[in-house]
C-alpha cells in the first residue's frame, strides 16, 4: 500500500470529519452488539418459565406465567427495536461522514491531478496518449475513491464490530469464543495470497482499460478520416479484439473473487457449527445456558458481512493500490521548463537565436542545427521552409513549450529561461497549425485570452480577421456554440477566429505558423492588409509555405534540415537565385496561369 500513503495528506485535511464518523461506526456497532443479549435472556427466559409451566397445575397460576412471559418477551422485543432504530441512525451518520469525506477527497484529488497536468511540458504530452490522460483522472480516481470511501468504512467496521463483539464473545465463555474464532488464521493466510494476486490483475485491467480509451478517443477524433477511407469495420474488429482482452483480464479477475466470497462464507458457516457442537458440551457441563448458544450464534452470524466483506474490501484496496501507482507515475513526472522569476515583464520585442540547437527526446529528430538569426523590434521576419525543416519548433521554442539542448534564446537581451514564463507567453500571439477552437461559443474563443468578454473589441477584431461576415450568418452569431475543435467551422473560418484570438490580446510578439493555407486569395489579401498595419510596431514572425505579396518581410531565413541555409532580406535572397528564389517563381507562376 507504499502508493496509497499519499493520500494521508487528503485524510489528515478532512481528519475530524473522519474522526467523527469512526465514533459513529463505534455508536452504531456499540448498539449492535447489544441485541444478542437481548436474546438470550428471552430465550432463557422462556426455557425457565416453560420448565416451572409444566409443574403447576393450578389453570390461573399458569395463565398468570404466561402472561408474565409474553409481556416480558414484548419489553425485550421493544429493546431489540429501539437499539436497532439507534443502530440504523448512527449508520446514517457514519455514511453521512466517512462517504462524504471520500468524495470530497476525490473531488481534491481530481482538481490536484487536473493541475499537475496543466504544469506538464510539450514533451510529456508528445509521448503520452490522451485516452490514458482521460483513464487516470476518471476511472482510476474512482477506484481510489472506492478505497477512501467504502473501503475505509468497512474496515474500520470491520475492526470495531469485531473488537466490541469478540469482547462480548469472551465475557460469556473464553472457551467457546476460541473455537468460534478458529477459522480466522485460515482467513488471514487467504487474504495474503488473493490480494497479491488481486493487485496483479488489478494493474493490467487498469493498463488496458487505458488503451481502450486512448483508441476511442483517437477513432473519435478522426471519425472523418476513419469514414472516408471506409475503415469502419477495421477499427470495430481492432477495438473488438482488445475489448476481448480486457474482457478475459476482468474474468480472471472476477473468478478469483469468485473463489474467495465462497470461501469466506464456508469458514464462517464452519464456525456456527462449532459454535453448537461445543456450546452444546459446554451446556452439558453447566458452564452457558441454551439462550447463550443462540447468544454466540448471533454473533458470528454478525460478524459473517463483515467478514465475508474482507475478500471485497481487499479487492478495493489493492485495485486502488494499482490505480494510485498509475496516478502516482503523472504525479512524479516533473515539468521541465518552469519559471524560475516572478514579477512583470516588460517585453520591447527583440528576439535572438543565439546558435540553438534541439534534438526531440523521444524521437531522436534533430529540429534545429545551430541555428542563429535576429528580429529587431518591429521588423517582420519570415521563416520558409519544407515540411521537418524546423519551422515550427522555432515557435514551440520562443514560447518556451520547450528549451533547446544547445545554444540561447533571448528577448530583450534576456535568455528566456531567466523571464517570468506566465508574462512571457501573455506577451506573445500564437496562432498554429492546427486551429484548435473550444466547445463555446464564438465570443468565447475570440477573447480566450482576455480577462473580460468586451463584444465591440470581438466586433472589431473578427472584422479585421475577414470573419466578421461569416459569423453573422450563423443561427446565434456570436453566440454560436460550436463543436469540439470547431467541427460546426471550415477550415478558413477556424483559421480566422484562431487569427482573431491571437491578435486582439495586443501581443508585443506575433507568431503566425502558416495560419492563412485555407483561406482564399481575396480574404488572404483582407487579412494581410490589417496585418501590415497592426504589425507595424509589433515583432512578428510569420513562418509559412508560401511568399505574401500583401505583406513586406523585413527579413527572411529559409529552412532545410533544421539549418539555415538563407538568409536576408527578399531582394537578397531573390539576387542569390536559391530555394526562395525558387518558390517565387512557381508561385508567380501558378498565379499567372489561373488568371
Amino acid at each position: 500500500m507504499k502508493h496509497l500513503r499519499y493520500l494521508n495528506s487528503f485524510l489528515l485535511q478532512y481528519k475530524w470529519r473522519l474522526s467523527i464518523g469512526v465514533i459513529f461506526v463505534i455508536a452504531q456497532n456499540y448498539f449492535r452488539i447489544l441485541v444478542p443479549p437481548q436474546f438470550r435472556k428471552a430465550l432463557d427466559l422462556a426455557s425457565i418459565c416453560l420448565q416451572d409451566y409444566k409443574t403447576i397445575e393450578d389453570p390461573e397460576e399458569k395463565a398468570i406465567l404466561l402472561r408474565y412471559i409474553s409481556l416480558t418477551l414484548w419489553d425485550y422485543a421493544w429493546m431489540v427495536l429501539l437499539f436497532a432504530a439507534l443502530m440504523g441512525f448512527f449508520m446514517f451518520l457514519m455514511r453521512k461522514t466517512i462517504i462524504v469525506v471520500s468524495r470530497l477527497i476525490e473531488y481534491d484529488l481530481r482538481k490536484k491531478i487536473f493541475g499537475h497536468y496543466e504544469e506538464l511540458d510539450g514533451s510529456f504530452y508528445n509521448r503520452t496518449a490522451t485516452g490514458d490522460l482521460m483513464s487516470r483522472i476518471t476511472e482510476d480516481v474512482s477506484k481510489v475513491r472506492m478505497y477512501l470511501g467504502p473501503g475505509l468504512l468497512y474496515c474500520i467496521n470491520l475492526v470495531t464490530l469485531f473488537i466490541l463483539a469478540v469482547t462480548s464473545m469472551y465475557q460469556v465463555n473464553p472457551t467457546l469464543t476460541l473455537y468460534a474464532l478458529i477459522p480466522l488464521p485460515i482467513l488471514s493466510v487467504s487474504i495474503y495470497y488473493v490480494s497479491s494476486v488481486i493487485n496483479k490483475r488489478s494493474t493490467i485491467i487498469q493498463r488496458q482499460l487505458a488503451k481502450l480509451n486512448t483508441i476511442a478517443q483517437e477513432v473519435f477524433s478522426g471519425i472523418r478520416i476513419l469514414k472516408s477511407y471506409n475503415k469502419e469495420e477495421n477499427f470495430r474488429q481492432f477495438f473488438s479484439d482488445e475489448t476481448d482482452v480486457y474482457l478475459e483480464n476482468s474474468m480472471s479477475l472476477a473468478r478469483v473473487n469468485a473463489f474467495f466470497h465462497p470461501l469466506m462464507i464456508l469458514l464462517v458457516s464452519f464456525s456456527v457449527l462449532l459454535v453448537v457442537i461445543v456450546g452444546g458440551q459446554e451446556v452439558a457441563k453447566g458452564n452457558i445456558t441454551h439462550g447463550n448458544i443462540a447468544e454466540f450464534i448471533i454473533y458470528v452470524n454478525m460478524l459473517t458481512w463483515p467478514f465475508t466483506a474482507i475478500g471485497w474490501i481487499v479487492s478495493i484496496v489493492q485495485q486502488a493500490e494499482a490505480s494510485q501507482a498509475r496516478i502516482m507515475e503523472f504525479m512524479n513526472t516533473k515539468p521541465t521548463i518552469v519559471s524560475t522569476v516572478t514579477g512583470a515583464l516588460d517585453v520591447q520585442g527583440e528576439v535572438v537565436f543565439d546558435h540553438v540547437h534541439f534534438t526531440y527526446v523521444d524521437s531522436g529528430v534533430k529540429a534545429l542545427d545551430d541555428v542563429s538569426f535576429k528580429v529587431k523590434r518591429g521588423e517582420n521576419l519570415g521563416i520558409i521552409g519544407r515540411t521537418a525543416s524546423g519551422k515550427s519548433t522555432i515557435a514551440s521554442l520562443l514560447l518556451r513549450m520547450m528549451d533547446p539542448q544547445e545554444g540561447a534564446i533571448l528577448i530583450d537581451g534576456k535568455n528566456i529561461k531567466d523571464l517570468n514564463l506566465s508574462e512571457l507567453r501573455k506577451s506573445i500571439g500564437y496562432v498554429p497549425q492546427d486551429s484548435f477552437l473550444f466547445s463555446d461559443t464564438i465570443a468565447n474563443n475570440v477573447a480566450f485570452g482576455e480577462d473580460t468578454l468586451e463584444m465591440d473589441k470581438v466586433e472589431f477584431i473578427t472584422g479585421k480577421a475577414a470573419v466578421y461576415q461569416d459569423i453573422l450568418t450563423l443561427p446565434e452569431k456570436f453566440d454560436t456554440v460550436i463543436g469540439e475543435r470547431g467541427v460546426t467551422l471550415s477550415g478558413g473560418q477556424k483559421q480566422r477566429i484562431a487569427l482573431s484570438r491571437a491578435l486582439i490580446k495586443e501581443p508585443d510578439i506575433i507568431i503566425l505558423d502558416d495560419c492563412l493555407s485555407a483561406v482564399d486569395t481575396t480574404t488572404e489579401q483582407t487579412i494581410l492588409g490589417y496585418l501590415e498595419e497592426a504589425l507595424s510596431h509589433k515583432t512578428s514572425i510569420i513562418i509559412t509555405h508560401r511568399i505574401y505579396k500583401h505583406l513586406e518581410f523585413d527579413k527572411v531565413i529559409v529552412l532545410d534540415g533544421g539549418k539555415i541555409i538563407e538568409a536576408g532580406t527578399p531582394d537578397e535572397l531573390i539576387d542569390q537565385k536559391g530555394y526562395f528564389y525558387e518558390i517565387l517563381t512557381k508561385q508567380l507562376l501558378e498565379e499567372s496561369s489561373s488568371v
